[in-house]
Parts: structure tokens; C-alpha cells; sequence
């Protein structure tokens, strides 16, 4: 695939600002949607589209485990979930119990800037050339 990295660009398209007035350096629904779209996980030396978790079974395993989120805001730790299963669950982090402190350590880390995981998630698409719908996540 040819991908363009899209930092060497000077301007935003005005879909995306209005989008971060909106809602900040955070997942909202579309966005989120869309990021979770794209995850996979190899399974038996196959690659597959994961199934994404929904904000009310991250929400659900939270409270199983006794786990507070204390910065989570919009589907941020919806979305760290998903990365977690996408990436982790099952090799180094074994089980429930671990994924929801990984969420919690992700989202609730005190020297992360606010929208840490967001600019992640934005920096790896500018760095892999996926270009974000921003119109569509408004």
C-alpha cells in the first residue's frame, strides 16, 4: 500500500478544527468507530478484525475488576480498550483483570498530557498515511 505521511503539511482541514473545538484532543462515537475499524489481531497466523468492545462493556468490566477511571472522557478508555485487545490481550496482558488496570494506567497516567491517547492515535495515522474522514466525525 502507498501511504503519504501527512506531517509534512502546514494547515488542518477545517472539518478537523471544528471537530477539536468540539471535542477536544478525545474520542467521540464516529471517531472512535472509525479508529476501532481498522484493529486487528492475529489469531492462528491469521489476521482478523477484532470485535470492538462498547463503552457500557468496558464500563461493565471496570466495575467487575473494582477499577475507577478517573480521567477517562468520551470513549477514550473505550478506545484503549479496543487497543488493548487488538494488541495485548492474551500475550502481555494475560487476562480481565490486567486489561482494566492497563486501561486505567493509559488513561489515569499523572505526567500524560490531556488527549495523550488521541494524539497517539492521530499521530499513527498522519505517520502510516491514513487520512480521517474528519466531515464525517463531526
Amino acid at each position: 500500500m502507498n501511504r503519504v505521511n501527512f506531517t509534512q503539511y502546514d494547515e488542518y482541514p477545517e472539518a478537523m478544527l471544528i471537530y477539536m473545538r468540539n471535542y477536544g484532543p478525545h474520542f467521540n462515537k464516529k471517531l472512535f468507530k472509525f479508529a476501532v475499524s481498522n484493529m486487528t489481531k492475529k489469531e492462528g497466523g491469521v489476521e482478523r478484525p477484532i470485535t470492538p468492545f462498547t463503552k457500557e462493556e468496558v464500563e461493565a468490566l471496570l466495575a467487575r475488576q473494582g477499577v475507577v477511571v478517573e480521567r477517562g472522557q468520551l470513549m477514550d478508555a473505550t478506545y484503549v480498550a479496543c487497543m488493548c485487545k487488538a494488541d495485548f490481550l492474551g500475550s502481555s496482558i494475560a487476562d480481565e483483570r490486567h486489561m482494566a488496570m492497563y486501561i486505567k494506567d493509559v488513561i489515569d497516567d499523572v505526567d500524560a498530557p490531556d488527549g495523550l491517547v488521541f494524539n497517539r492515535y492521530f499521530a499513527d495515522c498522519c505517520y502510516s498515511g491514513i487520512a480521517i474522514p474528519w466531515d464525517e466525525m463531526i
